[in-house]
């Protein structure tokens, strides 16, 4: 694979930072950049200003409203959108539903969901994990029993990531409690305005309200909300899940998070001179660096197999288990750089127009909260010891 860039590649990439530089709010960017509180409205505006630009979608094949972009392309924004300090995409319906529906939905299906996906109409939520299922998502309970024309659901989910500004989740529900466990699961689209559904918040370790618990009691679906076969939910779930764990790898993330460790450890001074002249420091530097390019070459591997009409495999559960310890070492390698500033951190100065005093340089208002909110990458998604079991099953046959 030739890693360097054409010309027609570079000028993609020019294309690329001209368009942040005149579409993407300042305002937006300062609270990125600041680790401040993105509302609802901030993600969904981000969302929308690459919509109206046809740039959304870029895994998507063009006759659903994909960009058309190559591997390369797709890396490249990916890239520039981290370094202009972006919001995240909200992956739910964009790189996990979109691509099941795609692949398995039916046409009316296609026709309804995906335009709504790309306009911004619904904001779903993954109904995955539960308690006792986790990284063994075949253990889910949760039912939906057949009921004329719709299925009645019941059971739980947890852990569900923004699932308090979503108006929609898919649901991996059990459908048949008689069948072994891999089987008897179906893949279901349900409404969360629908009666019997209820959400209940839980803070994380820095404070945030990012995660759920979602209960359905009685809960009528239609049947049209069935995607695929009754019964075959599994096949679609790890088609969904190996996407879901490319996308964790964060690549375009880290590779902003190294450049903006490596301005402050050139500013930062201990012991008389700058931090990235410290051996252990820089050395630590220079091995998430190197795991980082290491980690590129993959990532681009990956997507070059999305484009030819594959899927990813086992390279999802690598990109999976390398994107979240290079995340982790490069949260940890900042907090480390910041010193006695990263101990405290305010929860207040995360929210938009706080004039509290800074404890310590700007920088050092997220190392602490970045730091504990990245301990759990390395289990959701599945956690690296189950990803180290798929990669030796797939690729060793063990």
């Amino acid at each position: 694979m030739d890693l360097s860039f054409t010309p027609e590649e570079l000028a993609f990439r020019d294309e690329v930072r001209d368009f942040i530089a005149d579409k993407y709010p300042p305002r937006l960017a300062a609270k990125v950049r600041e680790s401040k509180h993105l509302t609802k409205a901030d993600m969904e505006e981000w969302h929308a200003i690459l919509n109206e630009r046809g740039w959304l979608a870029s895994h998507w094949p063009t006759e659903y409203g994909g960009s058309g972009w190559s591997t390369v392309e797709k890396f490249i924004f990916d890239n520039e959108c981290a370094l202009a300090a972006t919001p995240r995409i909200v992956p739910f319906g964009l790189s996990m539903l979109g691509p099941v529906l795609i692949k398995y939905g039916n046409e009316e299906q296609k026709r309804y969901w995906l335009p709504r996906i790309l306009n911004g109409d619904d904001w779903w939520a993954q109904g995955y994990s539960e308690p006792g299922a986790g990284s063994d998502l075949a253990g889910v309970k949760t039912t939906a029993l057949r009921d004329g024309d719709h299925y009645v659901v019941n059971g739980q989910k947890t852990w569900t990531t923004l699932g308090h500004h979503a108006n929609m989740i898919f649901c991996l529900v059990r459908t048949n409690p008689e069948a072994k466990k891999q089987q008897g699961i179906s893949f279901l689209l349900v409404d969360m305005n629908s009666p019997g559904v209820e959400v209940r918040p839980i803070i994380t370790l820095d404070g945030e309200h990012e995660v759920n618990e979602v209960f359905f009691t009685d809960v009528r679906v239609p049947v049209e909300n069935l995607v695929g076969e009754q019964d075959k939910g599994w096949t679609y779930a790890k088609y969904l899940l190996t996407y879901e764990r490319t996308n964790i790898a964060g690549v375009g993330f880290s590779v902003a998070s190294l450049e903006r460790l490596k301005r402050f450890a050139r500013k930062q001074r201990r012991n008389g001179r700058p931090l990235d002249e410290d051996p252990l420091f820089a050395a630590r530097m220079a091995r998430v660096e190197i795991d980082l390019e290491n980690m590129k070459t993959t990532n681009m591997r990956v997507i070059a197999a999305v484009a030819g009409g594959g899927a990813p495999g086992a390279e999802s559960s690598m990109l999976k288990i390398r994107g979240t310890q290079i995340r982790q070492e490069l949260s940890a390698l900042y907090r480390r750089a910041m010193g006695p500033y990263a101990l405290p951190f305010i929860e207040e100065a995360f929210e938009e127009g706080y004039e509290g005093e800074p404890v310590g340089p700007a920088e050092a208002q997220a190392a602490a909260s970045q730091y504990f909110n990245f301990r759990k990458m390395s289990i959701f998604g599945g956690s690296n010891e189950i990803q180290r079991n798929i990669i030796s099953k797939m690729i060793l046959g063990l």
